[in-house]
């Protein structure tokens, strides 16, 4: 049961139109920004195997990264509350999409592989059990329907 209810709004306004609008299948732009008070404009496309611009970000890398972001932020958070101090962290996420003959796809699978520095000593098993714990907790992993596997890797800072 949900103790809060959190609410997200943004605006995706496509800008692609190259005056035919979509009388054509190539004959439109995917490009689109995404718009979020406050927060610079994020320019938006389709993968460039889909026609979309590489120099703009497409929804499968957004959604890699979200999964990857709301990691890290749990992992952070587990840290803390197991004493444990994180001095860095970069994870070099890798996604496995599937397209159908349909012209559908999903994801199969999302790889995060963290590169967690920590303070001190902390057993391998205890990262380990804080990355479950993380997995556990991170918004996104829990709502996609696909797995969100892990090779976490630690560094240990000398004290």
């Amino acid at each position: 049961m949900s103790l809060d209810e959190h609410h997200y709004a943004l605006t995706v306004r496509w800008t692609g139109n190259l005056g035919a609008g979509t009388s054509s299948y190539r004959g439109y732009s995917r490009d689109h920004d995404v718009e979020i008070p406050g927060l610079p404009v994020l320019r938006g496309s389709a993968d460039p195997a889909f026609h979309g611009d590489r120099r703009r970000y497409n929804p499968e890398q957004l959604l890699l990264a979200a999964l990857s972001q709301c990691h890290m932020l749990s992992f952070l958070h587990v840290a803390v509350k197991h004493g444990v101090v994180v001095t860095a962290y970069e994870d070099r996420a890798e996604g496995l999409m599937r397209t159908n003959r349909d012209g559908s796809g999903q994801f199969e699978s999302v790889t995060l592989k963290p590169l967690v520095t920590v303070a001190g000593q902390a057993a391998p098993q205890l990262l380990e059990e804080l990355h479950a714990e993380a997995n556990k907790l991170c918004f996104i992993a829990r709502s996609v329907n696909f797995p969100v596997l892990h090779e976490p890797t630690a560094v240990v800072e000398p004290a």
